[in-house]
């Protein structure tokens, strides 16, 4: 901004002050201005913006070379979006467990296979894997519910006090785990505290309970429980379901009460023998 004043002081002065005291031309007349008013009048000049003095020589500032240097082109910057972490997809562990079991073609196999499914919880907080006793290819296939402490301390299935009852009730009617009774359970694993197994445990555990019955080939099934009878029937209501025979994967199957649970009520053993002579007489039908 050129400095906004008729005067024409020399440029010679590199004095500020100086150059402000020279004669100056204002409407016609001279007057002497005071040094101090004068630099008073500088300093608010260049507060203004003034950077340049009116020399006594024009100067054509077009005719100029260009030396200014050229702000350099921004480069543009590549938009990048953002993409978003591929989300894994989610497990199924219904179908996970569906496939496993499928592929097993033997006990042993799908023993092995259901020892490597970690998708159960239970897995993690249990000693051993529970799978059968007995005698594979019986006639009869007893279907638990699920290991209790004694269970998983063995690993096998229906021992301690509830597994001596039902050898009992076994023998009453001419049959012995370890002559002509394969026995399992819904699950391989004990639930903490023995508490009820979860719906999705035992929905995720259901196609190897159904690949073990096709596997084991029995004539009939024995369901001991509201959870068996919840895994292969669909309901629970054991004390309707009892004594009354019903068709569930191809097979004969008779609901009665868990061993466990006439312990804690003797007075349903007697149902529970009923329900044991209609096993025997189904078996002499066949």
């Amino acid at each position: 901004m050129p400095l906004c004043s008729t005067a024409r002081p020399s440029l010679s002065s590199g004095n500020p002050l100086s150059l402000a005291a020279q004669t100056v031309r204002l409407e016609g007349m001279e007057s002497a201005l005071d040094p101090h008013a004068a630099l008073a009048l500088l300093e608010w000049q260049v507060e203004l913006g003034v950077t340049d003095a009116i020399g006594d020589t024009p100067v054509d500032r077009y005719a100029l070379p260009d030396t200014a240097p050229r702000p350099e082109r921004p480069v543009a910057a590549v938009a990048t979006q953002a993409v978003p972490p591929q989300k894994a997809p989610e497990t199924d562990p219904v179908q996970e467990a569906r496939k496993s079991a499928v592929r097993a073609a033997s006990l042993p196999a799908l023993r092995e296979a259901m020892a490597g499914f970690d998708h159960c919880e239970l897995k993690k907080g249990a000693r051993n894997l529970v799978f059968a006793d007995g005698i594979p290819g019986a006639r009869v296939m007893i279907i638990g519910e699920a290991p209790g402490r004694e269970e998983d301390r063995e690993g096998r299935p229906f021992v301690g006090r509830a597994g001596q009852l039902l050898d009992r009730m076994l023998a009453a009617i001419g049959l012995d785990r370890e002559q002509n009774v394969y026995i399992t359970n819904v699950l391989p694993w004990r639930p903490p505290q023995n508490r009820d197994p979860l719906p999705i445990e035992i929905a995720m555990m259901k196609p190897f309970l159904e690949r073990h019955v096709a596997l084991a080939q029995p004539q009939v099934l024995v369901l001991m429980g509201k959870i068996s009878c919840d895994a292969v029937l669909g309901r629970q209501s054991i004390t309707r379901l009892r004594g009354q025979w019903t068709q569930a994967m191809n097979l004969q199957v008779l609901p009665t009460f868990h061993p466990a649970y006439l312990l804690r009520q003797p007075h349903m053993k007697r149902l529970a023998w009923a329900d044991l002579l209609e096993l025997k007489a189904k078996l002499r039908e066949q």
